[in-house]
């Protein structure tokens, strides 16, 4: 029998790992431009492959963790971000580079998939509870990684510094191997024909569109922001980037909040109330003349994205208990296509029209996310607790 507290401490720290992830690159890749001697395009080489891993490892997670469990997962994977990070840290062919920086989206967007379903699957009742507090360390990883680079670059290498990074991961595995995690769902096989029919279920589909434009919107505040205040307010670069740790504090400090707040709320009144500050807050970047009441905006972002991936996936997890992992796989899929799209549109649209659109693409998506969660939550509310 395995320990539920054991096991919620585990998907937390594997929750870390993916906050350091989905930094990697942004952190080091100053590091490795000096190295390798990189221009702008073999940069891009490593930012289409980052995201790509974790594509793919979103697309394989559930069908894994249905037929072998959690533990294995958790083992494998981060194994690889581990062994990737000292790859990095220590060899000299830039080839091997590109292949470390896959099998670390890889092994990270197994582990954000199979973390959110191992803690709905071990949470009786609030699940999105339980899943905010597991997303304050996506805000843990994705701080501590600058930061300790920052703090320890004036004593140690970048190598020295990396490399002790993916030992720590390393050590991390340790652990898993000695923990006992819930047994497989679909020890026996995994039913190919019930697993597909999850992609023709419409509650399931309208569920992964509504992450489609969260998690758009995440990375599109991620990726556009610091050239926004730079290019349309006229902010120096260092205040620029100083920006964004500060949307992902507001971020990590709503989820420790929400973690107790959606204990005593109902879920679906949270997320609203969550939605309506990131409308306010593009609202206020829409109309900032400073960089304080810009920043002001960007805080109120990283509030009102706190409750989104929390709150939709506990719903996933109580619909689809039988086959729990495969239904995350199928709505993070669509969440990072989401991402991807959204992303590519801001591109798009900032070349020919000027960056400071990107804010419509913003104000859109929470548009579209409050339409079709009026569509939704009528139609799972009959099934469960919302």
């Amino acid at each position: 029998m395995y320990n539920r507290k054991l096991v919620f401490y585990a998907a937390c720290l594997g929750m870390l790992v993916f906050g350091i992830v989905m930094i990697s690159l942004g952190t080091i890749n100053t590091f490795l431009t000096a190295k390798f001697n990189l221009n702008e395009l073999t940069v891009g080489t490593l930012a289409s492959l980052l995201p790509f891993g974790i594509l793919i490892g979103s697309l394989v997670f559930g069908p894994v963790v249905d037929r072998y469990g959690y533990k294995y997962l958790l083992i494998v994977c981060s194994t690889f971000i581990g062994l990737a990070l000292i790859l990095i840290a220590s060899t000299k062919t830039f080839g091997l580079i590109q292949a470390a920086f896959f099998l670390i989206g890889f092994g990270g967007g197994a582990i954000n998939g199979g973390t959110n379903a191992l803690v709905a699957d071990i949470s009786t009742e609030n699940k999105g509870a339980n899943l905010s507090l597991l997303g304050v360390f996506y805000g843990v990883g994705a701080l501590g990684m600058p930061s300790a680079i920052g703090l320890l670059s004036n004593l140690f290498s970048y190598e020295r510094i990396i490399f002790g990074i993916g030992v720590f991961v390393i050590v991390l595995v340790a652990g898993f191997c000695s923990m006992k995690f819930p047994e497989p769902k679909q020890a026996q096989g995994f039913p190919l024909r019930q697993g597909l029919s999850l992609l023709k279920n419409p509650v399931l589909v309208l569920i992964g569109f509504i992450l489609f434009f969260e998690s758009g919107i995440e990375g599109v505040t991620n990726n556009w922001t610091t050239t926004y205040l730079q290019q349309h307010l006229a902010v120096s670069a260092k205040d620029a980037l100083l920006a964004l740790p500060l949307l992902v504090l507001g971020l990590t400090l709503a989820r420790l909040v929400l973690g107790g707040v959606l204990k005593k709320l109902s879920a679906y009144i949270v997320l609203i109330g969550c939605l309506l500050s990131a409308l306010l807050g593009v609202i206020i970047l829409m109309i900032a003349g400073s960089y304080t009441l810009a920043v002001t905006g960007l805080v109120l972002l990283g509030i009102g994205f706190a409750a989104g991936f929390p709150v939709i996936l506990g719903y996933v997890g109580q619909l689809f208990e039988s086959l729990s992992g495969t239904a995350f796989s199928i709505v993070l899929v669509i969440a990072l296509l989401g991402n991807t799209l959204l992303n590519s549109l801001v591109g798009l649209i900032a070349h020919s029209f000027g960056i400071q659109h990107y804010l419509s693409i913003l104000l859109g998506s929470i548009i579209a996310m409050l339409i079709l969660l009026s569509i939704v939550l009528p139609k799972i509310s009959k099934k469960i607790k919302i």
